[in-house]
């Protein structure tokens, strides 16, 4: 039984930061990508970052300079390091992995930026 399980969100000031990581236990055939959404209220679900098994980083470009996705195949585990937060940047973050066979996401983690 495949889970993904994620850590890392919380409250942070404007210009902190904060480290998510999501870890996936069981076992996962082929994992093509990894990669980090967020959804805020009343937004639509957006791809944040991701990184595919051949190394390829794409990141949005609202994020682009702040963000640093980055993985270790050995644990199935994906980070996010977030840089220079802003309130914008608020929201439910969702760990998703792509597989030859499926897709996973874990159950989100809140971010919150607020002075």
């Amino acid at each position: 039984q495949v889970q993904l399980v994620e850590s890392g969100g919380g409250l942070v000031q404007p210009g902190g930061s904060l480290r998510l990581s999501c870890a996936a236990s069981g076992s996962i055939y082929s994992i093509y990508v990894m990669g980090w959404y967020r959804q805020a209220p009343g937004k639509q679900r957006e791809l944040v970052a991701d990184i595919t098994s051949g190394d390829v980083i794409n990141y949005a470009d609202s994020v682009k300079g702040r963000f640093t996705i980055f993985r270790d195949n050995a644990k199935n585990t994906v980070y996010l390091r977030m840089n220079s937060l802003k309130p914008e940047d608020t929201a439910v973050y969702y760990c998703n992995i792509v597989s030859a066979r499926n897709s996973y996401w874990g159950q989100g983690t809140q971010v919150t930026v607020s002075s």
